[in-house]
C-alpha cells in the first residue's frame, strides 16, 4: 500500500454537518478527484452527476475517492445539503464557504476538476464540463491507479 500523500494545504473548511475540518488532514491511499462546484453551476452538477453512475464500479477497480468541494457561499450553503441529498452522491462533500481552499489551490472559476494519483501528484485538470467528459475523466483515474 503506498504512503498517503497530502493534496490539500491547510485551510479550514466545513463537513457538510458544518464540522470545521483542516483540509490537510484528508488523505486516501489511491487516485483523488477533487471537484470544485458550486449549486448555481449547471455543468458542475452534470459532471458529479455522470461521475456518480461509474462511482462504485470505479471504487472496485481503482480504489478511486472523489471530492466533492462546493465554493457556495454562507447564504446558499442549505441548497448544498438539499442538492446533494436529492441527487443522492455517494462522494465526500465539502464545504468552503469562504473560498480560502479555492483560492488556496488556485481555482478561479467551477466546474474545475482535478486528478491526483497514489503519490499525490496533479496528473489532470479541467475547468469545463460537457456530456461524455466523464468518459475520459475515468480512464484518467483508471491510468492514475495504475502509477
Amino acid at each position: 500500500m503506498a504512503a498517503q500523500a497530502q493534496i490539500f494545504p491547510e485551510v479550514q473548511i466545513k463537513t457538510m454537518g458544518g464540522e470545521a475540518l483542516d483540509a490537510a488532514t484528508i488523505s486516501h491511499d489511491g487516485p483523488v478527484v477533487v471537484s470544485f462546484w458550486a449549486t448555481w453551476c449547471s455543468p458542475c452538477k452534470k459532471e458529479l452527476d455522470a461521475l456518480n453512475e461509474y462511482y462504485y464500479d470505479l471504487q472496485d477497480e481503482t480504489n478511486v475517492k472523489v471530492i466533492a468541494i462546493s465554493i457556495d457561499d454562507p447564504r446558499t450553503v442549505q441548497q448544498v445539503v438539499n442538492t446533494v441529498n436529492s441527487q443522492a452522491w455517494e462522494y465526500d462533500v465539502y464545504l468552503d464557504t469562504n473560498s480560502d481552499l479555492r483560492r488556496a489551490m488556485g481555482v478561479n472559476n467551477v466546474p474545475h476538476t482535478m486528478v491526483y494519483n497514489s503519490a499525490g501528484e496533479l496528473v489532470y485538470t479541467s475547468n469545463k464540463y460537457a456530456p461524455g467528459d466523464e468518459y475520459h475523466l475515468m480512464e484518467v483515474i483508471r491510468e492514475a491507479a495504475g502509477e
